[in-house]
């Protein structure tokens, strides 16, 4: 086959910083640093402050807002109830922040989509947006994008990032469903008489803040319960905190834009979001994606739903079958129903269909790893592409010395537990300038596209940087070997 390695690459940059919350690790310190702000003068205040803005205003936009944000965080700590200026406020906003370099380790994993906005572009041209695990200090990772364009010759070119990153914010109004937030309380056995006194007087939509407070009225009229119930009432914030909406600046560039941990069960970061434009029976276009969330022990499988990359709904997975990494949606129905690559074993490959995208209870072997090149384990590099032949999914294997490749399987159109056929020796594999990085010899992909002919391959080598690959999709439907 005749793949083509492009001279496209992404690589880490630890000049792009978002400014976001400092939190010293005991109360009493951020006490001391807001007495210490208390002590200065007026002019000394206004001489720090203008230093701070100087030094930070062109890393940065909408900064003082967030310091005002900050301000309004911490100062339950104030002694008195003594009106501050502006600028002691600001100033004090200003040492409960921080900057975060997201993509100073590696800028890798990448997934693409076609872009909702295809004005402007040359006879022959698509323009697509690339979502990419960004990994900063800590190993924190979030999702990054960026955009750009395949011309009629299948040149890519990505688009050069602004200097701005900014975290987005967390719809403070945000509603949930009663009944489907019911039926994950289930799900997880949060299930008890304390629950029903909470929900009944909760409306079919409610708020975060609706919920506390009922939380606390209940604990309040229950008392001689209230040790006993201390738990569920812990765990059913931890699931509205893992369930939220955020929302990005509209007048922002895409490559602005970033996914950060929020919710408890992210803390260590969100991993790997593969994204599929999804097609409903009526015509109508949805972005969803999957992704794991870490908390440094736990790996929780997430969802991820937008309609234009500038308000993202994300929810938890649920059901028995939601396990381990690395599920990817299909991007349509298929007989009336859902269905979604996963890997549930850490080994084989397989499919899940559910009435419901949230909801999922049963799971099919699809394949085993056969070749020595993925004798320990298979799985999805990103969702299936739908092609005449079938569907074509992008595999990685994992082979001796924990190399990874990039394969390819054609599944059934109507039943995608038949294999059609299967690469016996992989599309990709780690070359001499692609073995060295975070983790060597990887080559690994969340997702590519087929435009006019021609499969488009984005791909991270060896975990730090992204580059891009592309192939005749008939070359590559041409050497599957039949199951």
């Amino acid at each position: 086959m005749q793949v083509i390695r492009t001279d496209v690459v992404l690589r880490p940059n630890s000049s792009r910083v978002l400014y976001r919350p400092f939190e010293p690790t005991q109360p009493q310190r951020a006490m001391k640093v807001i007495s210490r702000v208390m002590e200065l003068s007026e002019d000394a205040v206004e001489r720090l402050l203008e230093g701070v803005l100087s030094e930070f205003h062109g890393r940065h936009q909408r900064l003082r807002d967030f310091f005002q944000e900050r301000f309004a965080a911490v100062r339950h700590h104030l002694l008195t109830d003594r009106s501050l200026t502006e600028s002691r406020q600001l100033l004090i906003g200003s040492y409960f922040t921080q900057e975060y370099a997201l993509e100073s380790a590696a800028l890798f994993n990448p997934s693409l989509v076609w872009h909702p906005d295809q004005s402007g572009l040359t006879p022959g041209e698509k323009r697509f947006v690339l979502s990419v695990r960004a990994t900063g200090e800590g190993h924190v990772s979030s999702v990054g994008f960026r955009t750009g364009t395949v011309d009629a010759g299948g040149r890519i070119t990505v688009a050069r990032p602004t200097g701005y990153v900014t975290a987005p914010h967390v719809v403070a109004n945000s509603r949930y469903e009663k009944p489907l937030f019911l039926k994950k309380l289930v799900e997880l056995g949060i299930a008890d008489g304390f629950v029903d006194l909470v929900f009944d007087v909760l409306d079919d939509l409610f708020t975060l803040r609706e919920l506390e407070a009922s939380l606390a009225h209940t604990s309040r009229q229950q008392r001689a319960r209230r040790r006993e119930w201390e738990p569920f009432a812990a765990a059913i914030i931890a699931v509205a905190r893992a369930n939220y909406e955020i929302e990005c600046d509209p007048a922002s560039d895409l490559s602005e834009r970033v996914i950060f941990p929020y919710s408890p069960a992210e803390t260590n970061g969100i991993e790997d979001a593969r994204f599929v434009r999804f097609v409903e029976d009526d015509g109508s276009t949805h972005y969803y994606a999957t992704y794991t969330a870490f908390d440094g022990s736990v790996m929780l499988p997430q969802f991820v739903e937008t309609e234009d990359f500038i308000r993202f709904r994300v929810s938890t997975l649920n059901g028995p079958e939601i396990a381990n990494k690395g599920m990817a949606l299909f991007p349509r129905r298929i007989n009336g129903a859902y269905a979604m690559l996963s890997r549930q074993d850490g080994e084989n490959m397989y499919v899940m269909e559910s009435d419901m995208l949230h909801f999922w209870y049963a799971r099919r072997l699809v394949l085993r790893p056969t070749y020595p090149w993925e004798f320990v384990q298979i799985g999805n590099c990103g969702s299936p592409i739908e092609t005449p032949a079938g569907w074509l999914v992008l595999t990685h294997g994992v082979g001796a010395m924990r190399k990874y490749s990039i394969g390819a399987v054609l599944l059934d159109l109507d039943d995608p537990t038949r294999v059609i056929g299967r690469l016996a020796e992989p599309l990709l594999s780690p070359n001499e300038n692609e073995r060295a990085g975070y983790v060597p010899n990887v080559v690994y992909s969340c997702g590519g596209a087929v435009h006019d002919g021609l499969l488009v391959i984005p791909y991270s080598m060896s975990d730090y940087a992204t580059t891009f690959a592309t192939v005749p999709l008939a070359d590559v439907l041409d050497a599957i070997r039949p199951a």
